[in-house]
């Protein structure tokens, strides 16, 4: 299989929503872990969605670099090339884009793929997310609103977040408190701004208690119920059964009992990082810790150059990362579920 085309992305869309599950979708930051990702999908026979932030695409072009365009769009271009060889579709996406980065970043893409559309050829990105969430909603949707109409000259689908994640994601830093419950007034404020899908189509991340990165038990109170008074607030006054696709942010830790809530109350797409991050780091120190003589020159040794070798360890750590898409797209129903 390969890249999902713009038709495709829809269908897959789709197929989540009647099918009652959701995507994984994975942050990559490298072509060691856009690979694991890809086995992880093909593993767990699952389509799914490849990110990148904007610190990961600035670490793709490389640490010295910086150029978030290039690193984005170096990855994309990796991924069309590889994923050829996997049995799964997966849609390329880029995420959180604040604010502050739309003009250096999500902007320039969104130009050069309505340049792509107008040569006849695919988008080379399938969405992009605009996190709204550092300024007010009216803000927000307004800016929304602009890039919507860009999404569709584009043939991309606009990722927006409709309230406030808690903790910490690629420099921008949120309180964990009530703000991060979004309220049905601000559902029916969306949709009034965007439609409901006539005027292109969108997935909305509401959130409910999420916070970004990983906290001990207790520490954040998701209210995955909340999605289902929204959805059901909106779809009283449009007349739209499950007016949003929704997506999950802020998922790192959740519980299977949360996760399953969401998705049954019509979460279609779900990021994992942060769990990811530690499943691809994990193998590595393992293996380090167990080949100390062998990774190092102790001493005036040699060292093992097949336990320092990148490849011996980078393969243990992408296992790592795809055993864990592998759990992600069991708990969220993707699992066996590829086109």
């Amino acid at each position: 299989m390969a890249i999902a085309t713009p038709e495709v992305y829809n269908e897959l869309i789709e197929r989540a929503r009647k099918g009652k599950f959701a995507y994984p979708a994975v942050n990559v930051t490298s072509s060691q872990t856009l690979n694991a990702a890809l086995q992880g999908f093909a593993e767990a026979e699952s389509d799914g969605i490849i990110q990148v932030s904007v610190g990961g695409a600035e670490y793709a072009s490389g640490p010295t670099i910086k150029d978030r365009i290039a690193g984005s769009r170096a990855l994309a271009a990796y991924a069309a090339e590889v994923a050829k060889n996997y049995p799964i579709t997966v849609a390329l996406h880029t995420d959180h884009c604040t604010e502050a980065n739309l003009e250096s970043w999500v902007r320039p893409l969104l130009a050069l793929e309505i340049e792509e559309v107008k040569a006849g050829k695919n988008p080379t990105f399938q969405s992009h997310m605009f996190d709204g969430s550092t300024v007010p909603i009216e803000r927000n949707l307004q800016i929304a609103q602009e890039l919507l109409e860009l999404s569709v000259q584009a043939r991309t689908i606009l990722e927006i977040e409709i309230g406030v994640v808690g903790g910490e994601e690629d420099g921008h830093t949120a309180e964990i408190n009530d703000k991060l419950y979004t309220t049905v007034e601000d559902g029916l404020k969306t949709v009034e701004a965007l439609g409901t899908g006539e005027k292109g189509r969108y997935l909305t991340a509401l959130t409910f208690g999420n916070v970004h990165g990983v906290y001990k038990p207790g520490a954040v109170k998701l209210r995955p119920e909340l999605l289902r008074e929204i959805q059901d607030g909106v779809a009283k006054v449009t007349g739209k059964e499950n007016p949003f696709d929704l997506v999950f942010h802020g998922g790192s830790g959740s519980t299977a009992e949360e996760i399953a809530e969401a998705v049954a109350n019509g979460v279609i797409k779900m990021n994992i990082d942060t769990d990811t991050q530690y499943a691809y780091s994990r193998p590595v120190a393992d293996h380090f810790f167990k080949n100390y003589d062998g990774v190092l020159k102790i001493d005036g040794e040699v060292g093992n150059k097949k336990a320092y070798d990148p490849r011996a360890w980078g393969k243990l750590a992408e296992g790592g990362l795809a055993a864990r898409l592998v759990e992600a797209a069991q708990q969220l129903g993707s699992a066996g579920n590829k086109l």
